[in-house]
């Protein structure tokens, strides 16, 4: 097993670039996340963002570039990349048939975890997203919100020390997107790292260490949102504000 030191960024993106048809949607893109670190991925639609974490996912494949997780190279050892990192997306597949905890067993099973371990974390994540009363109840009947839920808890199930999250709460309501976000929290202070992307700039705003916004493939902007403001010369800025104002200088000719 490796032994992760501190000093080792959590993801190590260098020279990243990725196409399709022709179109440039990563182009030699730079970017280091720190161990413990919550960090907002954000951008405008197409920006490249998706495309950025399904590749730090080891689900596609970069055209140049490199990708490190916690000094692991993503295409020389894809196994002990994904082994450490977790992905969700924002729509995510669940087996409709099974309950949550049948699904929790059989998601930690695929990672090899030990089931004694499996069982005490599955009960501890669905009692922290209040589905442990639903454990017994087939998913298939679930609201988006409680499919997103137990997705999530697929997704922390075998302990990843990376969470990679493309807009993990759309479409959830107030309270549901409450208990993730608690929880996301809770895993920043043990020391994972955490990206996020989102179009909810309110939910960036509130929890982010740091904030990188990425136009046209490239990272125009990094920092946190007091770093952010001060490129804008506004120190009262909502993020909103400030993300339209860096995202229409990065789009001027």
């Amino acid at each position: 097993m490796l032994i992760h030191s501190s000093s080792t960024p959590a993801l190590s993106v260098r020279g990243l670039c990725k196409s399709f048809d022709g179109k440039q949607a990563v182009e030699a893109l730079d970017l280091t996340i720190r161990p413990g670190e919550f960090y907002a991925l954000l951008g405008p639609n197409g920006a490249g963002k998706t495309t950025t974490i399904r590749m730090a996912a080891g689900l596609l494949p970069p055209d140049s570039g490199s990708i490190e997780i916690y000094g692991v190279d993503v295409r020389r050892d894809p196994i002990e990349a994904r082994r450490i990192t977790a992905w969700l997306p924002d729509e995510p597949a669940l087996y409709d048939k099974l309950d949550p905890l049948e699904y929790l067993e059989f998601v930690a099973g695929l990672w090899g975890v030990e089931p004694g371990v499996a069982l005490s974390r599955a009960r501890d994540l669905l009692g922290v997203l209040e589905l442990w009363p639903h454990r017994h109840t087939r998913c298939e009947g679930f609201s988006r919100g409680m499919k997103q839920k137990v997705a999530l808890a697929g997704a922390l199930i075998h302990d990843p020390m990376l969470l990679l999250l493309d807009e993990p709460l759309t479409g959830l309501d107030a309270a549901i997107a409450r208990q993730v976000k608690d929880l996301l929290i809770a895993r920043a202070k043990t020391g994972r790292a955490i990206i996020l992307t989102t179009h909810i700039l309110e939910v960036a705003e509130r929890l982010a260490d740091r904030i990188g916004i990425i136009c046209d493939g490239r990272l125009c902007a990094e920092g946190t949102l007091a770093e952010l403001r001060a490129r804008t010369g506004r120190a009262d800025d909502s993020l909103e504000d400030v993300f339209l104002d860096l995202t229409s200088r990065a789009a001027a000719p």
